[in-house]
């Protein structure tokens, strides 16, 4: 099977690296607007500790639901993995979400 194509039910698809990367990029988007959008309203809500580490992740659970909701059950001619549909860039975002909640925070509660 040559680079790029993939073995599925009897049929060899194949796939386009840079259609898969540009549906990556969009997904790693949105993953980083919810983060950052998260922060700023956690910061804003004065979450502190765990309490706003769960925000976040309830956050992305939610974001991961809508993102598979959107790409259906036809989800394997845009995406490799459901795997990496579903769960690509949520650690990658806490570096977003964790700047803009302490900035938030800091902003309102603190100054």
């Amino acid at each position: 099977m040559a680079e790029g194509e993939q073995h599925v039910h009897g049929k060899d698809e194949a796939f386009s690296p840079f259609s898969i990367m540009a549906n990556n990029s969009i997904i790693d988007f949105c993953r980083t607007s919810l983060a950052s959008m998260a922060g700023i309203s956690a910061g804003i809500l004065g979450l502190t500790a765990l309490k706003g580490f769960i925000f976040y992740f309830i956050a992305s659970l939610f974001m991961s639901i809508l993102i598979c909701l959107k790409a259906g059950t036809q989800w394997r001619k845009f995406f490799i993995s459901w795997w990496d549909l579903s769960t690509s860039g949520i650690f990658g975002g806490v570096f977003t979400y964790l700047l803009f909640w302490t900035f938030l925070y800091g902003m309102v509660h603190v100054y």
